[in-house]
Formats: structure tokens, C-alpha cells, sequence
């Protein structure tokens, strides 16, 4: 693991013990900032961590509090292809379905869920959305804010 400047431990916060977010679970965290706490869902999806807000882009719901599941591929008229189990989420609040690894919506590729990067002693740096580093050491996941 890289060296981490002062600055950057300060906003390095302990949410999680490895254990606590098997895979196909989440755990939801509350992280204390300069203003106010914000809330992040951490996924375990097929042995990957993901890290979004708790806010859907749509109207503002808790949306990792919803349903994760699978959806249906495009398919023929009346033909129901189910695929994709533990990788969406579905808002609470009105159904709209995210992909736990883009945070992208499944319909409109431009609204997307608000990411957190996640790191883990064997992965490499992925930033292609907005995103806060996450690390796991010794058996602790981390996200900086």
C-alpha cells in the first residue's frame, strides 16, 4: 500500500470488517464530513467492492436501501431472459434500476449513481466515475472522503 500524506488520513474512515460484507451483501455506512454525514452502500458484488451515495439521482431516495437483483436482457417480444443476479440495484422509491458496477441507470446511461472508488490490497485504481478511494488493510475496509 502506498504512503498516505496527513491530509488524506484525516479523511480516511473505517466502515467495515472484510467479514461484515460477504459476497452478494451490503452494508450501509454513515461517513461523518466538514458539513454533515452522508450515508454510502458498500457492495460486495461477486467478490468486488463497490461504494455509492445513498441517494438516488432521480428524486433523492435512499436507493441502497432497495432490492438488489438480477434484470432481463433484450429479448423477443414475450421472451423473459433473467440475467444479471446481484449486480442492480432498484430504487425504493419509484424502480429505477442502477448496475452495481458502473453505477450507471439501465435505461439512461448519463444518470448514474454517485460512485466511491474501492480499493483492495489486490485490485488497481479505478476512477472512471466520480470517486473516493477505498481500501481494505488488514481485514478493514476503508473509504477517504
Amino acid at each position: 500500500m502506498n504512503a498516505l500524506n496527513p491530509q488524506t488520513l484525516k479523511n480516511r474512515h473505517a466502515v467495515a470488517q472484510v467479514a461484515e460484507i460477504p459476497v452478494g451483501t451490503h452494508k450501509i455506512v454513515k461517513i461523518p464530513t466538514l458539513s454533515r454525514e452522508i450515508e454510502i452502500g458498500v457492495f460486495n458484488v461477486h467478490g468486488n467492492y463497490f461504494a455509492y451515495r445513498n441517494v438516488c439521482p432521480h428524486a433523492g431516495a435512499p436507493v441502497c436501501q432497495g432490492k438488489v437483483c438480477g434484470t432481463t436482457l433484450h429479448s423477443k417480444v414475450g421472451e423473459f431472459i433473467l440475467a444479471r443476479e446481484g449486480e442492480i440495484i432498484r430504487c425504493p422509491w419509484h424502480g429505477w434500476e442502477f448496475d452495481l458496477l458502473t453505477g450507471e441507470h439501465l435505461v439512461d446511461e448519463k444518470m448514474k449513481l454517485r460512485a466511491y472508488m474501492i480499493e483492495t490490497a489486490h485490485d488497481q485504481q479505478n476512477d472512471h466515475l466520480e470517486s473516493f478511494p477505498i481500501e481494505t488493510e488488514d481485514d478493514i475496509i476503508y473509504i477517504t472522503i
